[in-house]
């Protein structure tokens, strides 16, 4: 589902216009203008209604759009939105999927699925701000304990001189061995 389709606005369409795109949408197809309705036309206007609001949240945020803008140039990338009134799970999705994301809303289900290439997904993933926090915390904690790995062995060798830390181990276990039997 192409969402600036939905909303009937061009990829360069501003904020302001996919708000007023959105606006005259959301209230030509409310489901409360059509409680009256036929079953039908008013599953209809429902399921319209969510692919629009569907549509407006991800356009609207200019995060989620700069991700939709990619995943749609990505030739790998498919997106497809399905809604099933009756609230019964559909299987079989085909094609490369690497992610398949379903929520659950008023009982009914909602699916919406995505597929990308798994470098785009590493891409996300090695990108979020809680994995470069955790990147620096590590990187920090190493450095750290790589310093006091150095330093200790600089302090060794500034007050013993003459022996390496294995030869003191050895006179020292000696020393011990000696006043054990003694």
């Amino acid at each position: 589902m192409d969402h600036y389709k939905v909303l009937g606005v061009n990829r360069t369409a501003t904020k302001d216009e996919i708000k007023e795109a959105f606006r005259k949408l959301a209230v030509q197809y409310h489901p409360d203008k059509h409680s009256q309705s036929p079953k039908t036309i008013r599953d209809s206007a429902t399921l319209r209604f969510k692919q629009v609001s569907e549509a407006y949240e991800i356009l609207s945020d200019d995060r989620k759009r700069a991700d939709y803008n990619f995943s749609q140039r990505s030739s790998s990338s498919s997106y497809s939105y399905t809604y099933n009134p009756q609230g019964s799970t559909s299987q079989g999705f085909y094609g490369y999927g690497y992610g398949c994301y379903t929520a659950s809303q008023n009982k009914k289900n909602y699916k919406y699925k995505a597929s990308s290439s798994l470098l785009e997904v590493a891409l996300r993933y090695f990108t979020t701000r809680a994995f470069l926090l955790n990147l620096t915390f590590a990187g920090a904690l190493f450095g750290g304990l790589m310093m006091i790995d150095t330093s200790g062995e600089a302090l060794w060798k500034r007050h013993n001189s003459g022996k390496s830390f294995e030869e003191t181990m050895e006179s020292l276990e000696k020393a011990k061995a000696h006043k054990d039997t003694a």
